[in-house]
């Protein structure tokens, strides 16, 4: 008959295993990864990655640019100044700060570089091209043609003037249209620059 283990015995063996086992992979844990690929065909190495602080902030937005400068030619004061060549608006105040400034569409009549005032405004009508229109602030005339800010009801950008036909009206945005009208009350002055 065989001899018999004495079960102290056996719970000490499989102890003494288990500890043995957990040194093991102790001691391959603190020696890192091993590779799995064969040797000869290892894997360049990655390219070293930027530091969280060199990223930018995914909630970080570039700063918009800065609205073009009124000009400098444009008198002082409350007015609007309407620059031909940039085919810009800026209303101005009393304390000579923009308070807003927006691109327009110039008609094929454009007023000459002065001075002028707000001599009419008109709620609403239908524009030399067809278009309703709205908030319109007439401030000059040249060739037998009135100038005016105004923009279209449907708030659209003017088609291209018909080859000959003569408009006077400088169309802006439906927004800006409504900033116009309520900064542009009647003699307001509008400083046409080159």
């Amino acid at each position: 008959m065989p001899a018999r283990i004495p079960s102290w015995a056996w719970v000490s063996g499989l102890t003494a295993g288990a500890v043995a086992v957990v040194a093991v992979l102790a001691v391959q844990a603190a020696q890192g990864p091993r590779p799995t690929a064969p040797a000869g065909h290892s894997r360049p190495a990655p390219a070293p990655s930027a530091s969280a602080s060199a990223l930018p902030s995914p909630s970080a937005t570039p700063e918009p640019p800065a609205p073009p400068a009124v000009p400098a030619d444009s008198g002082t004061g409350r007015r609007i100044v309407y620059a031909l060549g940039q085919k810009r608006v800026w209303l101005v105040d009393e304390s000579d700060k923009p308070i807003r400034t927006f691109p327009v569409w110039p008609g094929t009549v454009a007023p000459d570089p002065d001075s002028y005032a707000i001599s009419q405004r008109v709620p609403a009508t239908t524009g030399s091209d067809g278009v309703e229109i709205e908030n319109i602030l007439y401030f000059a005339g040249k060739s037998g043609v009135f100038i005016a800010f105004s923009n279209a009801v449907d708030g659209s950008s003017p088609p291209p003037a018909a080859s000959g036909v003569k408009t006077g009206g400088i169309r802006v945005s439906k927004d800006d249209g409504a900033a116009l009208w309520t900064f542009g009350e009647k003699g307001t002055r509008v400083v046409v620059v080159p």
